[in-house]
């Protein structure tokens, strides 16, 4: 017992050090260093949101105090930045992606085959929040409620195949039933809201509640937006209170539920934050540790309920793990719901 004791608290030592190594080596490296975070959509819209937040937070928690920079990169629903991540640039830590959580689910919803880069090879850092995804139309639209919708025909805008604003637009179209026409090829939400705005389209679908909120929080109090339906198993208790429904409460079918349920499951990890595969793992450590840290730091917090915004962070690790949870699911779920989106 003494010798097994004596050997616990050896190894608890050891663990201890190499922790303190790991912290040590990533303040050597990041020091005098610039971090960009790469963000898959353009200027304005939640994603970028969300990153510009991040980079004026994160220098103060993660070792060596590198400074952080953003860039744009929209195009391919998110794969444009993931495919610079993992081909262009430098993959020593210091080149961070903000990717859509479509670009994650790519390779198990769609044909489309990318030779640049695969979900799997990436080290997660960690997700902004954990989002819900909704519906939103103009105040003027043919369109009152979601049962309208599948009577009455809603124009939508939405971006390319892979990002939410096109792939659950084309979800409800293809398992409800619902009336869209879906005008694709809008750079991202920023785009498509003022092209809501402007009256180019009656509403979009996939969008993010905490970030189209944040941003149209008048024109909703006003009446010139609303929320039609919930893209989420759950859904928001906010929405809920006010009764906005579930699309998955308009399933007919047990099957139509489970496609519905498996497409959403991506939304647990809505705004990934991505290094990657070669980075070395005391850096990936590090970035974790000071993502999480930065999600929890009080100005942040602060800054995010002014913007009202959600930091509700997941960890890394945990969307490590999501991500070949989901790549594991029975290839038949997997095939019914690749169709629905197609």
């Amino acid at each position: 017992m003494r010798r097994r004791g004596l050997s616990l608290a050896l190894a608890g030592l050891c663990a201890t050090g190499a922790g303190a190594f790991a912290q040590e080596d990533a303040a050597s490296f990041y020091r005098g260093k610039t971090v960009t975070i790469v963000v898959g959509s353009s200027a304005g819209g939640g994603y970028d949101l969300y990153g510009r937040l991040i980079s004026r937070h994160m220098s103060k928690h993660l070792p060596g105090a590198p400074t952080f920079v953003v860039s744009n990169m929209p195009g391919a629903g998110g794969n444009v930045a993931a495919a610079h991540i993992a081909n262009v640039a430098p993959k020593d830590g210091t080149a961070i992606g903000a990717i859509f959580m479509g670009a994650v689910v790519e390779p198990l919803f769609s044909a489309t085959k990318r030779a640049t880069h695969h979900p799997t090879r990436f080290h997660y850092i960690g997700s902004a929040n954990t989002d819900y995804y909704v519906c939103i139309v103009r105040g003027d639209a043919p369109v009152k409620t979601f049962a309208d919708a599948l009577q009455t025909e809603l124009v939508l805008g939405a971006s390319a195949g892979g990002a939410s604003t096109r792939d659950f637009a084309l979800l409800l179209k293809n398992v409800l039933g619902a009336k869209f026409k879906i005008v694709a090829g809008y750079p991202g939400t920023r785009e498509i809201n003022l092209a809501i705005e402007k009256g180019e389209v009656q509403g979009g679908c996939g969008q993010s509640w905490s970030s189209v909120a944040a941003i149209y929080k008048q024109a909703f109090a006003e009446g010139r937006l609303k929320a039609l339906v919930q893209e989420d198993s759950a859904g928001y208790p906010e929405l809920n209170k006010q009764g906005v429904p579930l699309a998955r409460s308009f399933a007919k079918t047990d099957e139509q539920k489970r496609i519905l349920d498996l497409v959403y499951s991506q939304t647990a990890f809505s705004r990934p934050y991505v290094v990657a595969w070669e980075t070395p793992q005391a850096r990936v450590a590090a970035l974790r540790k000071a993502f999480m840290d930065t999600m929890a730091d009080a100005d942040l917090v602060a800054e995010a309920a002014k913007m009202q915004v959600d930091a509700d962070p997941v960890s890394g690790e945990e969307l490590q793990r999501k991500v070949e949870e989901i790549f594991a699911t029975p290839a038949d779920i997997v095939e019914k719901a690749r169709k629905a989106i197609e």
